[in-house]
């Protein structure tokens, strides 16, 4: 992983960490205790969290798209399938 990678990297965890904290939404503190009861690390979940952060930040800047709440709790809500993969 390059410097700039790792800072990206480095910035989408501590968002992560900063809505667990703030318990906002209270749906990423959720998903992170659900994660850890089904048996993930609380870094491996944090980074799976964070895979919904950048795909909601995809959305908003690529894709010219106001946040939604709605899509992004609905991700959470799918872990540890990613929001990107494909139906089965």
């Amino acid at each position: 992983m390059d410097e700039d990678q790792e800072r990206r990297r480095k910035i989408i965890l501590k968002v992560v960490g900063n809505q667990i904290r703030d318990n906002d939404p209270p749906e990423t503190r959720q998903t992170l205790k659900r994660l850890i009861k089904e048996g993930f690390s609380r870094e491996e979940a944090v980074e799976l969290i964070g895979t919904v952060v950048v795909h909601e930040l995809y959305n908003v800047l690529k894709q010219n798209e106001n946040f939604d709440r709605k899509r992004f709790v609905a991700a959470l809500k799918q872990l540890p399938k990613l929001p990107y993969d494909e139906d089965d």
